[in-house]
C-alpha cells in the first residue's frame, strides 16, 4: 500500500469473503464450516477490518450486516447483481442494483447482465438508474 501512493493518497485495499456462488449448503457440506454464512462473512470481514484494509468483496445479502457491525465506512464491493428478469446463472446469492443500496452495498459489480444484453449501454444506464436510486 504504501509503495502504491500517490503523494498522500494510497490505494484501497479490499479482501473477499464468500463467493456469491456459493450457499450455505455448500459451506456446511463441502467446506464443513458449522456456522451461518451471514456470521462467517461478518467474521472474515471482521478480520480484514482489522487487518487494516478498507473493505470486502461480499454478497450484497451480507452488506448491511457488515455495515451495522464494522461501520459505513468500510467498504463493500458487492458482484451477483441482476435485473429482476435475468438468469441467475451459477449464482446463488443474488440481488437486484436496487437492493443493494437498500442493503448498503458501497459499490456494485455487474458483468453478465451487462455484457449480454442486446443493448449493453441501455442495461448499463438501467442497471446505473436503479443503484442511484
Amino acid at each position: 500500500l504504501e509503495a502504491g501512493k500517490t503523494g498522500d493518497k494510497r490505494p484501497l485495499c479490499i479482501a473477499v469473503t464468500c463467493l456469491t456462488s456459493l450457499d450455505q449448503e455448500v459451506l456446511d457440506n463441502e467446506l464443513l464450516i458449522n456456522d451461518t454464512l451471514e456470521n462467517v462473512v461478518l467474521k472474515w470481514a471482521t478480520n480484514a477490518k482489522e487487518a487494516g484494509l478498507d473493505g470486502v468483496v461480499c454478497s450484497p445479502l451480507e452488506s448491511k450486516v457488515i455495515h451495522d457491525n464494522l461501520g459505513m465506512e468500510f467498504i463493500t464491493v458487492t458482484p451477483g447483481i441482476r435485473l429482476a428478469d435475468d438468469s441467475v446463472n451459477d449464482q446463488k446469492r443474488v440481488t437486484t442494483p436496487a437492493m443493494a443500496r437498500e442493503l448498503t452495498s458501497s459499490y456494485i459489480v455487474v458483468g453478465r447482465t451487462i455484457t449480454g444484453s442486446a443493448d449493453s449501454y441501455a442495461t448499463y444506464k438501467k442497471v446505473y438508474q436503479d443503484f442511484q436510486g
